[in-house]
């Protein structure tokens, strides 16, 4: 067994591979703790000192920008589009590292970072902030991000002044509204002044207070219709794809068949164009509600909880330690 050593921030576990399960064994030894099976990473002796990120190996060709172009195509030859959140410069470069085809800069934030009670709370400003960190890290995956809860509440004016400045301070490449057949005036606006945007549908977070909570949509024949009716108004004002929150798989995959735009589902069943992640979901790092369509990766990463309370044990036992990931 090999004695477990600080952890090396900003570096992400291998793929899973098609041959082999990777799982983790935490041992308590008499003085440390150990994991078993993996690959030990290199510790960085300087916190100061900026890790190296290889987005891609020296011997594989760079690996192409992801335009709106190439997802129509991914869509066409129903290749699933992959989508995850990222709200800050690491993540985004993970993001990079691997077969990531857009990051969105979530509104999402505002809880899983910044410890709101709702995406409601998340400022313009605030959202600028994460938009240019991701961006820094955003190498070749579609960059999107969401626009702000109030940001296009006055009409599309308000809209096309908050976008530009998501688009020339934020560095994104394209925003995404929530909203039904209402914010088909914003996205004539949007499109018209060359801002991409992606629609989002079904259940909306930001008027989660007047949906009376997260709750599952197009339940009903006559919901189930609005959805498809307003996925097509949006298609037709210019949206380069819609976002299919928490409805029904059989609606998610008929309004993916309906619309000639790429459909990314959450909670939306598998018969969308693709599926979005929120990063904290998925590595485990959010206390919160845990959604049912949330992937569980613990195969693939360490809990923070873990590596802090490793750490913990390291300082107060004197003991180095090391953090080792599974073999591929």
């Amino acid at each position: 067994m090999i004695p477990l050593c600080p952890f090396a921030p900003g570096i992400t576990p291998p793929m899973r591979s098609s041959s082999s399960t990777p799982t983790f064994t935490l041992l308590k030894m008499s003085h440390h703790l150990t994991i078993s099976p993996g690959r030990l990473l290199q510790r960085r002796h300087m916190s100061v000192r900026p890790p190296k990120y290889l987005p891609s190996s020296p011997s594989s060709p760079p690996a192409k920008k992801t335009t709106i172009a190439r997802l129509a195509e991914l869509r066409a030859s129903r290749i699933p589009i992959s989508v995850l959140t990222a709200y800050d410069f690491p993540t985004a470069r993970a993001c990079s590292a691997h077969p990531v085809d857009i990051t969105l800069v979530g509104d999402s934030l505002a809880q899983v970072c910044l410890g709101y009670s709702s995406t409601t709370r998340l400022t313009l400003g605030e959202m600028l902030h994460h938009c240019r960190a991701v961006a820094r890290g955003t190498i070749t995956p579609f960059l999107v991000a969401d626009m702000p809860f109030g940001t296009c509440a006055a009409g599309p004016r308000d809209a096309v002044l908050a976008a530009v400045r998501m688009v020339q301070e934020g560095q994104v490449e394209a925003v995404k509204l929530e909203g039904g057949e209402e914010i088909v005036p914003h996205i004539n606006a949007l499109t018209q002044m060359g801002i991409p945007v992606m629609a989002h549908i079904g259940l909306l977070p930001q008027r989660h207070t007047s949906l009376s909570g997260y709750r599952v949509q197009g339940r009903t024949a006559e919901s189930a219709r609005s959805l498809v009716r307003t996925a097509r108004a949006l298609q037709d004002a210019g949206a380069f794809s819609i976002v299919l929150e928490a409805i029904p798989s059989p609606l998610g995959a008929y309004i993916t068949e309906q619309v000639d735009i790429p459909t990314i589902g959450i909670g939306a069943g598998p018969g969308t164009s693709g599926q979005v992640l929120v990063w904290d979901d998925m590595v485990g790092t959010w206390g919160g509600h845990k959604a049912k369509s949330v992937f569980s990766s613990s195969l693939y990463y360490t809990p923070y909880d873990t590596i802090l309370g490793l750490s913990v044990i390291s300082v107060t036992s004197g003991k180095k330690w090391l953090v080792v990931w599974p073999r591929t």
